[in-house]
């Protein structure tokens, strides 16, 4: 099995990588123990929202041995969990993959709640045989969420890419309750499981690392939707041809994408006056192509429709979009994904995008407004930007919790403002090349863990106030975004 499972920051889960033979063979799967069930603690807990995020709720975790009929109860109450809903079991085997590293078996459960009632607050537990969440024993272990508002009010969500399994991962995960979000949006590169990133069976990779993932979250997404898309260190090989069967069995997302057995990080859904997509950008990425044109053009040609659409919704005042590659950012070591410019660039501005949030560069950074790869106006720290005339900001949060990258420029951010120019930088072209760009836009700059919280007003001049902390809790960066009158 995975080992065990009670492991947040060390343990069985915090195995180091090793590297797999060429060719791993497939090890025979040993049968699961007859554990029991009374004896084996669910962990793990991440919640999502459904396509309908008022009356549509998912509920995961994981269980360290094979249990039987596993379910999930709710209420309104804690001490009243009337309501039984069955859960699916996903089971996930990694073969052997090298001498140190033995075959793992993952145990992933998930249940679909659906018919609640808009802006309520419930009590959920998950067990299985021998182990039921209205015993008084596990009353300790129950969650609660709540589902969104049937008319838009004031709310707050939060985002942050390359997260891992660490302290600082810990630390940001706790600042982020604090903020007390409706929801997360995880910009790719979850666990870091494969450590190397290129989406290929020789990557280094230890499954067992994602035990220690999900445990070390489960106190914050246990009741925040923690809605994910993938990263180049999330395409892991071994599940499927695109590298995605490991995703499917862990996480259970809106199925509204273009394909979401085949691309499950693309997705939509809208909360309050907010609609969010999701893309997966190894599908477009220049820098690192091992599933680049996965999907055939289907994720584009969705994307244009889904925004066109959620556009001209009534009651719609911002578009949110977030996903792993960088369209602007300056760090040493992944810059400019020239393939996210050329594919999809021209559709956020087609459709008026509001805000777009990135990861992959382990730093906070954060452009003026672009449009046409240039700077439309200029965005210091408290300034305001109306994307329909000035164009889109573009914010990386990648500063989640995994090793910390580098600037080429110092650091510009609020109280250490060192505003330049220019910043001498970098794309990456179709051909897997660096071209050198000069770039304006710039704006601020942070080496540090933080993360980003964005409150949406929807009040008579609807509004979104981003901003940017750091693991301190100081501030580094705010902006507002206001929608044109009449939208």
């Amino acid at each position: 099995t995975a080992g065990a499972a009670a492991v947040a920051l060390g343990g069985a889960g915090c195995a180091p990588a090793v590297k797999p033979d060429p060719a791993p063979a497939a090890a025979p799967r040993t049968k699961a123990p007859n554990v029991n069930g009374a004896l084996v603690a669910p962990f793990g807990r991440h919640l999502a929202l459904g396509a309908d995020p008022t009356t549509q709720m998912r509920v995961s975790w994981q269980v360290p041995f094979a249990v039987k009929r596993p379910y999930l109860r709710i209420g309104l109450r804690p001490t009243d969990l009337s309501r039984k809903v069955e859960a699916e079991v996903r089971h996930l085997h990694t073969p052997s993959l090298g001498d140190k590293l033995p075959a793992v078996d993952q145990y992933y459960l998930h249940a679909a709640v659906d018919g609640l009632r808009p802006g309520v607050t419930y009590y959920y537990g998950v067990g299985h045989e021998g182990y039921d969440p209205a015993d008084p024993r596990h009353f300790s272990s129950l969650g609660t969420f709540r589902t969104a508002p049937e008319r838009p009010e004031k709310f707050v969500f939060t985002a942050f890419g390359d997260q891992g399994v660490s302290y600082d991962a810990l630390a940001n995960d706790q600042l982020i309750l604090g903020q007390d979000p409706s929801f997360h949006l995880h910009a790719g590169d979850i666990c870091y499981a494969d450590t190397t990133g290129h989406g290929k069976k020789s990557d280094l990779y230890d499954a067992r690392v994602w035990d220690s993932f999900l445990a070390q979250t489960d106190s914050v997404a246990a009741s925040v939707p923690w809605m994910v898309t993938t990263g180049n260190h999330d395409m892991e090989a071994w599940y499927s041809p695109d590298g995605y069967g490991g995703q499917l069995a862990r996480w259970s997302l809106p199925d509204n994408g273009p394909d979401p057995r085949k691309a499950p990080g693309v997705y939509s859904f809208t909360y309050g006056n907010v609609g969010v997509v999701a893309l997966d950008a190894n599908d477009v990425s220049y820098e690192i192509p091992a599933n680049k044109g996965y999907t055939g053009g289907d994720q584009t040609r969705w994307l244009d429709r889904r925004l066109g659409e959620l556009r001209k919704r009534s009651g719609i005042d911002f578009l949110v979009v977030f996903f792993h590659h960088c369209a602007f950012s300056t760090t040493s070591s992944h810059a400019s994904d020239g393939g996210v410019r050329d594919a999809w660039v021209p559709i956020f501005e087609k459709h008026r995008v509001d805000l777009v949030v990135n990861g992959h560069n382990h730093v906070y950074e954060r452009t003026d407004a672009i449009r046409g790869g240039k700077v439309a106006k200029k965005v210091p720290i408290g300034e305001h930007v109306d994307p329909a005339r000035d164009g889109i900001v573009y914010v990386t949060a990648g500063g989640a919790g995994a090793d910390l990258y580098e600037f080429p420029v110092p650091d510009s951010y609020e109280g250490h403002v060192k505003d330049l120019d220019e910043v001498e930088s970098y794309h990456w072209t179709e051909d897997g090349e660096k071209n050198k760009d000069t770039v304006e836009w710039s704006r601020v700059r942070y080496t540090g863990f933080s993360f980003l919280a964005v409150e949406v007003d929807p009040g008579p001049v609807p509004r979104m106030m981003v901003t940017a902390l750091a693991e301190s809790g100081e501030r580094v960066d705010r902006f507002d975004i206001t929608p044109p009158r009449g939208t």
